[in-house]
């Protein structure tokens, strides 16, 4: 039985109203989404905490403090000096003892963005310089942009430069040595070299700008700690939804903390942006790592 025609017209309006509402929500997502992505979560800055237990760390050194910060990228979209002033704030007020930077502290390219010379940016170090220590190393954006004149910026203003470079560190009773490693893509990183300087048997942290170059570093080092992925950017889901993926170091979505084999990796996720300003669930961060001994990891 044929309906009649204007049941036939009202249930057209209707699909039509389902239809167009449907849509709205549809587009007021993705526009959330973008608003998100490209608005808010680049201009936030968060602050986590990892508890990390490096093989062989002594007890003189168990609970020793370090922050760690990577690709600040400054001048990226939402990630002016402003906002690198907020990070140098979060940094001088923490309680770590020393500052870790893994490297891209200035932007090749980024949609929207505006280079800032690393000069500006390390002028701007200068409070939490007055403050702790901070060791550092280059990126493959840094060499892209004349990395000799990045590295004697930050020098200048007091930061340890530390590519290819073992240097000791002590910290109250704790002893330690830091090997910086060139970037793997652009500042040709001397392993051999680097670990030929540490002169005795305290235990090591690696720093290098790529964790590609992880599988490479000897046994010796106790935690590499790293940069470069962003953490991918953008994460559309939990992580805990699907589980931690493994250690890939081909992998541009790496970030936190990796056990492989005994040997230990912390990845950071970084703080600017690079090609597109966008981050989605991955928001900046400064990375604030407390090294204990396994026994003391509960």
């Amino acid at each position: 039985m044929t309906p009649p025609p204007d049941d036939h017209a009202h249930r057209s309006r209707r699909r039509r109203r389902i239809l167009q509402w449907w849509t709205w929500l549809a587009a007021a997502c993705v526009l959330a989404v973008l608003v998100q992505g490209f608005v808010v979560e680049p201009g936030e800055l968060v602050e986590r905490d990892y508890a990390l237990a490096p093989r062989g760390w002594p007890r003189a050194c168990d609970g020793l403090r370090v922050d760690v910060v990577a690709d600040t990228h400054t001048g990226s979209p939402r990630n002016g000096l402003d906002h690198f002033d907020e990070v140098v704030k979060r940094l001088s007020d923490d309680d770590s003892k020393i500052v870790l930077m893994a490297g891209d502290y200035v932007i090749l390219k980024v949609l929207l963005g505006r280079y800032v010379p690393a000069s500006d940016t390390a002028e701007h170090l200068k409070p939490l310089l007055a403050r702790k220590p901070v060791y550092a190393v280059l990126g493959n954006h840094d060499w892209w942009k004349g990395g000799p004149a990045v590295r004697e910026a930050f020098a200048a203003a007091g930061v340890h430069m530390i590519d290819n470079r073992a240097e000791a560190v002590s910290v109250g009773g704790c002893r330690f040595w830091l090997v910086g490693l060139g970037d793997a893509l652009e500042g040709k990183p001397d392993i051999p070299g680097a670990f030929a300087q540490v002169a005795d048997d305290a235990p090591v942290i690696a720093l290098t700008h790529e964790p590609s170059l992880f599988p490479r570093i000897p046994a010796r080092a106790a935690l590499t700690v790293a940069g470069h992925t962003h953490g991918g950017q953008v994460q559309l889901w939990p992580r805990t939804l699907f589980g931690k993926e493994a250690f890939d170091p081909d992998s541009h979505r790496l970030r936190g903390a990796y056990d492989v084999d005994g040997r230990l990796l912390f990845v950071s996720p970084g703080i600017g942006t690079s090609i597109v300003p966008m981050r989605l669930g991955v928001p900046p961060e400064i990375s604030r790592l407390t090294l204990r001994g396994a026994t003391t990891i509960h």
